[in-house]
């Protein structure tokens, strides 16, 4: 996790105290559940929330039994026995580490995932709010970056609102799937411990009991949940590189709020770059990076190994913490995003009429034209004019196989803009449920 790109609020779940303290939990729920069951004595259970339930872990003095004895949760459960005394002989009884790991990382995904779905909230507020406000704002559609039809800027921006809506159901979905708990012992046999403590810590801790576990929890579950996540960032990206587009120079229909202060080059002062859509884009590919380790991560050894464990000390706070961060930032830009009407309609303007050559083309085919022969007359009027030989309208008024088929009123009715914005009632319906 580098500082430039966390935040606070996710950061905080993939503390090492936050560890040790879900550790922690896991180990005292599954106590109270061997007490009541009589497998330990309910006075031993009850001294271990007593004499640790409010204790700051000592990280340093965890870590460093870990450097002797070269295992993590057992310099957890040396440095509980310091804090409890002598009942801590009767916690961990029956468990194995991965029961403790395993059910950890799990509530902390989920936690991470409650984070995340108030992030795409934020962004598809941001995102209906400016797509209500232009969702008549007329600009050019492109295809393969070259103009095409009209479209709005409203619609643009509702594009984007559904697609964090679909990220926000499978991000909801992707939660449920890995909010699982294992408290079932070596190889997962429940040999050593009974499937009622593994029920009475999943409840504990918000989550459900995994149906079959090996010593692990199934590594597809986290699969899922990272490729979710690197969807998510996709849908990042496309929208990021969509704004970077539309800043360009020579189009210059949004652009990102430019501060008072704020500079864009250290060498040229007149210059106002889409520094946060780029940024985002070098985000999203980084949590997108991380979707790889964990596919690989599924594939274990027999009932387990612990090739996974290393990539998702990383991947897990890293892909959680970069996506918070892009997200957030997501919503400020768009909340902020500079909006340009005039440079749409120049830009619109800018081909002589040439993005209505589908209206003529449909028109001459309901006089009569043969498809072909329509294409052909469009095309022919239509190429001097990308050349910047001429105005559309008035070629086609002035070619005579044009006007076998329509008069000069009937070409004018093709160039009414208004005729492509006619469904956008329809469409903000159907994605926001209110035109």
């Amino acid at each position: 996790m580098i500082p430039r790109y966390t935040r606070p609020e996710m950061a905080v779940i993939w503390e090492p105290q936050t560890r040790l303290k879900i550790w922690f939990e896991i180990e005292a729920h599954a106590a109270d559940a061997q007490a009541e069951l009589g497998v330990i004595p309910k006075e031993a259970a009850k001294a271990v929330w007593t004499k640790a339930g409010d204790v700051v872990f000592d990280v340093a003095r965890i870590d460093e039994i870990e450097r002797e004895i070269k295992h993590d949760v057992i310099a957890f459960t040396t440095h509980l026995a310091e804090i409890v005394g002598p009942e801590a002989r009767f916690v961990h009884q029956g468990m194995t580490s991965s029961d403790v790991l395993d059910t950890c990382l799990n509530v902390q995904l989920t936690r991470a995932a409650d984070l995340l779905t108030e992030d795409i909230d934020k962004v598809l507020g941001a995102l209906k709010r400016r797509a209500f406000e232009h969702k008549m704002t007329p600009t050019i559609g492109r295809s393969h970056g070259i103009h095409a039809e009209p479209v709005t800027f409203g619609l643009k921006l509702a594009y984007a609102y559904a697609e964090f809506t679909r990220a926000r159901e499978r991000l909801v979905a992707a939660r449920h799937e890995v909010a699982t708990c294992a408290i079932s012992g070596a190889v997962g046999t429940f040999a050593q411990i009974d499937p009622r403590v593994e029920e009475h810590v999943a409840k504990a801790m918000g989550l459900r009991v995994e149906p079959i576990s090996t010593q692990v929890i199934p590594r597809d579950r986290h699969a899922m949940f990272f490729a979710t996540l690197g969807v998510i960032a996709a849908s990042v990206e496309r929208l990021a590189t969509e704004i970077r587009h539309l800043q360009r120079t020579e189009v210059l229909e949004a652009e990102e709020f430019f501060s008072e202060g704020q500079k864009g080059s250290s060498a040229m002062p007149h210059k106002r770059n889409p520094v946060l859509s780029e940024n985002l884009t070098g985000l999203s590919r980084m949590v997108r990076a991380y979707v790889t380790p964990a596919m690989e991560n599924v594939v274990l050894w027999h009932e387990r190994d612990i090739s996974h464990s290393s990539a998702e000390r990383m991947i897990a706070p890293d892909a959680t913490v970069t996506l918070d961060f892009a997200l957030i930032r997501l919503a400020d830009l768009i909340e902020k995003l500079l909006v340009y009407p005039a440079n749409m309609q120049k830009n619109l303007d800018r081909l002589g009429g040439l993005i209505h050559s589908q209206r003529l083309l449909i028109a001459l085919t309901q006089k009569g034209c043969s498809r072909e022969d329509a294409y052909k007359l469009v095309q022919r009027n239509a190429m001097p004019v990308w050349r910047g030989e001429g105005d559309f309208r008035s070629l086609l008024k002035r070619d005579a196989e044009v006007k076998k088929f329509l008069t000069d009123a009937e070409i004018d009715q093709q160039f009414d803009l208004g005729y492509h914005l006619k469904h956008v009632d329809t469409i903000f319906q159907r994605v926001f449920g209110t035109s």
